[in-house]
C-alpha cells in the first residue's frame, strides 16, 4: 500500500461532469484528512474512507488533535493564464496535536446531485511520516497561480 501524489481518475471525469466548484464563494466544500503509511490512496481512489483500499482503518484515530473526517479547508479561488486554469486551499493547521501521519486526502464534501459522497479530489504524500507532539501540525498550501497551485489543469 502506498500514498500516491495525483489528482484522482474519478476527480477528473467528475470535473467535466461539473460537479466540482472552487469558488472561494459559494464554492463546493472541501475537506482534508489525514492517513498514515499504511493508506492506499492513488489514481484509483474514488471517495473518502476512513480505510481507502479496504483493510484496517488508515485513517488517524479521533484524539490528539485530530477528528475524523477531517477539517474543512478554504478555496482560494479559481485563476487562469493564457495555458492554464488553477486552485488552491489555504494553510491548515492542528492545535494541540500528538500524532503521526504520511498523507492526506481532499474530497468535496458537498451535497451534489449526482455526485459520489466524499468525492475524492486528489490525494498527497507527505514523503515521510510528518511527527507532531504536544504541538500545532501545519499544512501549507502553495501559492495559487499558474506554477505552483495545488491543482492546475494546463494545455
Amino acid at each position: 500500500m502506498a500514498i500516491s501524489s495525483v489528482l484522482q481518475n474519478s476527480f477528473k471525469t467528475e470535473l467535466l461532469k461539473g460537479y466540482h466548484t472552487f469558488l472561494a464563494s459559494g464554492g463546493n466544500v472541501f475537506k482534508i484528512a489525514l492517513y498514515n503509511s499504511s493508506a492506499d490512496l492513488s489514481t484509483t481512489t474514488t471517495a473518502y474512507a476512513t480505510n481507502p483500499g479496504g483493510g484496517a482503518d488508515t485513517e488517524l484515530s479521533t484524539a490528539t488533535g485530530y477528528t475524523r473526517p477531517g477539517k474543512a479547508l478554504t478555496n482560494s479561488g479559481v485563476g487562469v493564464t493564457t495555458v492554464t486554469s488553477f486552485t488552491s486551499f489555504s494553510d491548515i493547521s492542528w492545535t494541540s496535536a500528538s500524532f503521526t501521519t504520511r498523507g492526506c486526502l481532499i474530497y468535496n464534501s458537498s451535497t451534489v446531485s449526482g455526485l459520489t459522497a466524499g468525492a475524492a479530489v486528489c490525494s498527497i504524500d507527505f514523503g515521510g511520516d510528518k511527527t507532531v507532539s504536544s504541538g500545532t501540525f501545519t499544512i501549507q498550501f502553495p501559492t495559487n497561480d499558474a506554477t505552483s497551485a495545488i491543482i492546475r489543469l494546463t494545455s
